[in-house]
């Protein structure tokens, strides 16, 4: 429900801040005090599109919040969810009209798009007129209400499970077909490239491994070269250890003559003789890891010719010549296997549509019952509303022509005016004043399936009076029990069944410079004297005063 309404330089509300509760909450005051900017106001918080000429004159900017409690399975919930928008108990819906016509939406003061703000408001609130026609133009939302009210949302959700499979299984022959039908215009050049691909069997990554081998085998090649004019030069013909070993056994017969001054000179070249010996070794070992098979190489380089002529010639990459393949054999087996499982596809689709169908039809049969009881339902409610004569009905064209998620059915409220005349379409056969009594009674009848919880009607009442007036009343004060109702009414009768009542009015400020809308809460003595005057006018007299005390009681009682 709406707990808190705040506005903000919004044309003549420079300043403004309403608590609300739950319960039938009436707006009254002179023609002319303010109650449009106020509703105004309030839609534009809700999503409604915004105008420059809505920011008060002189001011860059205007602003409306609207503060709602909703329950945990709210469906307003979903949409929050949606949006990544997190919420408790509270939902704080603000926008910002700039005077220069930009608007800015917020929830919970998070920047939000105003689409999603507009979702949110539908969700949370219906406002109703003489003029407004938004929960009658659409025919799919009458066959909503239809679902709500006779408890088929759960049935029709299913019916639409049921199509989205039904749709699912004949995309998937319409789909298979094409694939078969593509198949068979390339069999030629299919057969052709699995039959190279199978003998080329190329594998992921064995194009980057050959080139790091072949890379790796032509370096060595040039390693080995030098290796091998280092090896020469230790172990060839020019090698130093012949002439080492010599000198060192020369030295060491000389060694016992001397041997102060001859065993460290044979050590030494002792040690690096090892030392050459210990290169001539590690020269052999390299070599022989540097040499290799040129055969090998020459292997490597005739399969990397292969498979790059393949990737040519089939433009792709290498490392996807394996999964190419495998995709092309899939192919032909469309071609040999393809009719078999398009029967299958196609008995599964014919099977999806015997069920929708099956489904769709029980729904219709069930809407057709539902409609008849809301009929008799909203034609009971019309009667006292100044429409005694006229006789709402439930259209309902069944065409499995035009079947979709929703059914089989088109939904239409119609309405007969006056005997004899040709009933038509609600919104278009009805006045402006019997439209909104109209909707006051599906709203009656709706109220604890097809609503949101907080309806707001807007001049219900404009054109009747009396008897009719305590009729709207009533059924304001009987929606009430279960949401919560807010009404702009001139009635008195409306006014009298309020449980709490707001008065909006002018005050002149700046010695009369300008005007501001004000709305107050008024009570007790208040209340009674704005009734009053509603029943006298400008002169209110004790008659009127005791008048609004009586229907203030018969209200109460």
């Amino acid at each position: 429900m709406l707990a808190r309404l705040s506005i903000r330089d919004i044309i003549l509300i420079d300043r403004l801040d309403l608590d609300f509760a739950q319960g039938l909450a009436v707006l009254t005051g002179e023609t002319g005090a303010g109650k449009s900017i106020l509703l105004d106001a309030f839609a534009l918080a809700l999503g409604a599109r915004g105008d420059a000429t809505l920011v008060r004159h002189g001011l860059e900017q205007g602003q409306v919040t609207a503060l709602f409690e909703i329950e945990d399975d709210h469906p307003a919930r979903a949409i929050l969810r949606e949006n990544g928008i997190e919420a408790d108990d509270a939902l704080i819906l603000r926008r910002v009209q700039f005077a220069d016509g930009r608007t800015r939406a917020f929830v919970n003061e998070q920047p939000v798009s105003v689409q999603a703000l507009k979702a949110l408001g539908e969700a949370l609130v219906e406002i109703h007129g003489q003029h407004d026609e938004r929960a009658l133009v659409d025919a799919a939302t009458h066959r909503r209400l239809l679902d709500a009210f006779g408890g088929l949302d759960k049935q029709a959700d299913e019916v639409a499970q049921i199509w989205e499979k039904r749709r699912e299984a004949i995309a998937a022959v319409e789909t298979h077909r094409a694939e078969i039908e593509r198949a068979q215009r390339e069999a030629d050049y299919l057969r052709h490239a699995v039959a190279e691909l199978s003998q080329l069997v190329p594998r992921a990554g064995e194009e980057t491994a050959l080139a790091e081998e072949r890379n790796a085998m032509m370096q060595a090649e040039k390693v080995a070269e030098d290796l091998r004019d280092a090896h020469e030069v230790v172990a060839g013909s020019a090698s130093p250890v012949p002439a080492f070993g010599a000198a060192i056994r020369r030295l060491e017969r000389r060694v016992a003559q001397a041997p102060l001054v001859m065993e460290p000179v044979v050590k030494a070249l002792d040690a690096a003789l090892s030392a050459i010996e210990e290169a001539r070794a590690e020269l052999d070992g390299s070599l022989a890891a540097a040499n290799h098979d040129p055969r090998e190489l020459e292997r490597i380089e005739e399969r990397l010719f292969a498979l790059r002529a393949a990737a040519r010639k089939y433009q792709s990459p290498v490392d996807d010549l394996a999964a190419l393949g495998a995709r092309y054999a899939a192919d032909l087996e469309l071609i040999d296997e393809g009719a078999e499982r398009l029967a299958r596809l196609q008995k599964a689709a014919q099977e999806a549509e015997q069920l929708y169908r099956q489904a769709a039809e029980s729904l219709s049969a069930a809407r057709k019952k539902a409609g008849a009881a809301l009929d008799k339902a909203v034609n009971a409610e019309i009667k006292p509303l100044k429409l005694e004569r006229a006789k709402f009905s439930t259209a309902i064209e069944s065409d499995a022509a035009a079947a979709g998620p929703g059914g089989i059915d088109r939904v239409e409220f119609w309405a007969q005016t006056n005997p004899g005349t040709r009933p038509g379409p609600l919104m278009k056969v009805a006045s402006g004043g019997e439209l909104a009594r109209f909707l006051l009674a599906l709203k009656v009848v709706l109220a604890a399936r097809g609503s949101a919880p907080t309806l707001v009607f807007d001049e219900v009442d404009t054109g009747v009076g009396g008897s009719v007036a305590d009729a709207i009343g009533l059924r304001l004060a009987k929606l009430a029990s279960r949401v919560q109702v807010m009404a702009v009414t001139h009635a008195p009768q409306v006014a009298a069944r309020a449980d709490r009542h707001y008065l909006i009015a002018k005050d002149a400020l700046d010695k009369g410079k300008r005007v501001a809308t004000r709305v107050t809460e008024v009570a007790a003595d208040g209340r009674r004297e704005e009734i009053a005057r509603m029943l006298a006018g400008a002169e209110i007299t004790e008659e009127a005063r005791a008048a609004a005390e009586r229907l203030i009681r018969a209200a109460a009682g």
